[in-house]
């Protein structure tokens, strides 16, 4: 499966299904240390949100159902910003000027981390759990563990909103 990844092998598949797969605390893997550069030249990793709770959703712009969450996935994270919640996307396939162009087109606002040619952010999180096809949205705890995935568009803002709700409840 790493090879996979490296390989790029899995870019344009597309989830066919919805899941929603929420993790017990003490069945967590280990926390997931990724990073890049966003689609405007910034270096991110994820020691910039660590001791926050984040949302890390994988996407790129051909894909369709990734067009049709990113209203979405706006407006939870325009509603959980003052939580603290951070939201991060991992374009996995797109160079810069088109994540830039598809963030214009849809109203995305937080950063993206472009992924297509290294695979790096994508490969971390295969670790410890699988990111089959986009899109895929996983909220991280505040120790970096993936406490929930959704596989496939979230649709609307009730599941994705619930999961970061009940991270942001749990003690460090």
């Amino acid at each position: 499966m790493v090879e996979a990844y490296k390989n790029g092998d899995q870019k344009a598949y597309t989830a066919a299904d919805f899941r929603v797969d929420s993790i017990p605390e003490a069945e967590r893997g280990e926390p997931v240390d990724f990073g890049g550069v966003t689609e405007n030249g910034e270096k991110f990793s994820s020691d910039d949100i660590r001791g926050e709770v984040a949302v890390v959703n994988f996407w790129y712009a051909g894909c369709g159902p990734c067009r049709i969450e990113a209203e979405d996935l706006e407006e939870t994270w325009q509603k959980h910003q003052a939580d603290g919640v951070q939201f991060i996307g991992v374009n996995i396939y797109d160079q810069a000027d088109t994540a830039k162009a598809f963030a214009k087109t849809y109203g995305v606002t937080y950063p993206s981390l472009m992924d297509a040619t290294t695979g790096d952010a994508k490969l971390a999180f295969a670790r410890v759990t699988p990111i089959q096809a986009p899109p895929t949205t996983l909220v991280i705890d505040r120790q970096g563990r993936v406490a929930a995935r959704i596989i496939g568009p979230i649709d609307g803002t009730s599941i994705l909103s619930t999961l970061i709700k009940d991270a942001l409840k749990e003690k460090v």
